[in-house]
């Protein structure tokens, strides 16, 4: 697991494939601090690296990054145990808050150029 705070790029990003799943890696960003830990094989792996680094709960939200059998297409899924928030309205595994998703989209694409 690795806690991404500065840009990296997709290739990068690969070498967290097969760790434990092969064709996609779990992640959790902190939409505060706009960081984002990989890998793991429960969301919950990457909410406790991001606790460590001094993040707040409050601010996770989870999601798989899947990548297509050639590995160059990404797709983002924002489902998580970790999502269910009901203290912020989010009832689900899903995220139903379209800010949050947009404020997680700009977060990838500032984080990872070529994703």
């Amino acid at each position: 697991m690795e806690i991404i705070k500065e840009n990296i790029n997709k290739a990068y990003l690969k070498k967290f494939l097969g760790k434990p799943f092969e064709g996609v890696i779990k992640f959790v960003v902190d939409v505060e601090r706009e960081i984002i830990a990989f890998g793991g094989e429960l969301h919950s792996d990457a909410e406790e690296f991001l606790l460590k680094d001094g993040s707040n709960s409050r601010n996770f939200w989870g999601g798989n990054l899947f990548f297509s059998e050639n590995r160059e297409k990404t797709i983002i899924e924002y489902s998580s145990l970790i999502n269910i928030k009901p203290l912020q309205n989010n009832r689900s595994m899903d995220i139903k808050d379209r800010k949050v998703v947009e404020k997680i989209d700009k977060i990838f694409q500032k984080l990872i150029v070529d994703l």
